[in-house]
């Protein structure tokens, strides 16, 4: 006897199936990355000095592989329930906003170096990126409790999804498009008031950093507002772990860059301790 399954249905289970897809394909492009760059990631490791930029980096860059393994299991376990789900989705939103926050970091530390590690700005920044973590943190978790979760009713539809859209969560990507417009707006003028003056390759290779990563940071955060505001069932929040992901990347592939151009125009060899560990040194333009 064939069942009949509603409009409804089909469509969850539509996009059950595209955010497994999507989490597939994530996972397997952050392996790649990670695989590419081994060699310069185990040569930044094992030669530079520990620090807590280089504390920073591990963690940033680790911590998806620790998502994905928890997105992964609760998209393609069977028989899950609501409260297994919402339980998984706690603990991977935990992820997500450790990964976010430091990949974050790092780029406020730059912005600080380029404004000759002035105080001032210092504690602008950081209250800032505060007041948006606390209350990215309090947004998620209070309004995802609060939606429902359930499974697909089709047979052989792995994972869940919530039945009601949240489409509160906007409201963290609000707070990251604002703490993003501020510190690029801060990379841009301090680039107009020194680019006359400036011959360090490395300042110029901050700036540039800066001013892509900002940029990735608002397209993407456009997107999930938009998603949230227009899509259901699991499109709403497909792409908010993929920006995310492309977040660490740029932010530790960047940092690597940086640190081996540090180190070839020092002309290193051997085991080498390089100050931009700290990304102090190629904060003050010469």
């Amino acid at each position: 006897m064939q069942t009949e399954y509603s409009a409804n249905d089909i469509a969850a289970a539509r996009s059950v199936q595209v955010y497994t897809y999507l989490y597939t394909s994530m996972a397997t492009f952050w392996t790649y990355d990670y695989t590419c760059s081994l060699h310069q990631e185990w040569t930044f490791l094992l030669r530079s000095r520990w620090c807590k930029v280089k504390c920073l980096y591990v963690v940033t860059r680790y911590v998806p592989f620790l998502l994905f393994t928890g997105h992964l299991y609760m998209n393609f376990i069977p028989n899950e329930n609501s409260d297994k789900c919402q339980l998984l989705n706690n603990i991977c939103s935990g992820f997500s906003l450790i990964s976010v926050s430091c990949s974050e970091c790092f780029f406020v530390l730059r912005t600080y170096v380029l404004w000759n590690n002035n105080k001032i700005v210092l504690v602008s920044i950081v209250t800032a990126f505060l007041a948006v973590v606390i209350s990215s943190i309090s947004f998620s978790f209070a309004t995802t409790a609060t939606a429902p979760w359930t499974t697909s009713a089709i047979p052989g539809i792995t994972g869940c999804y919530q039945s009601s859209a949240v489409i509160q969560l906007f409201i963290p990507f609000i707070l990251l498009i604002a703490l993003e417009f501020g510190l690029i707006s801060l990379t841009l003028i301090r680039a107009i008031q020194s680019w006359r003056s400036t011959n360090n390759r490395l300042y110029v290779v901050l700036v540039k950093h800066n001013i892509f990563y900002y940029a990735c940071g608002l397209f993407f955060s456009t997107v999930n507002v938009i998603a949230l505001l227009l899509f259901h069932y699991g499109y709403e929040s497909m792409f908010q772990d993929f920006q995310f992901i492309i977040l660490a990347i740029l932010a530790t592939r960047m940092h690597l860059h940086l640190w081996h151009a540090d180190r070839r125009a020092h002309g290193s060899s051997g085991l080498v301790f390089i100050p931009l560990s700290d990304i102090s040194s190629a904060g003050s333009p010469t």
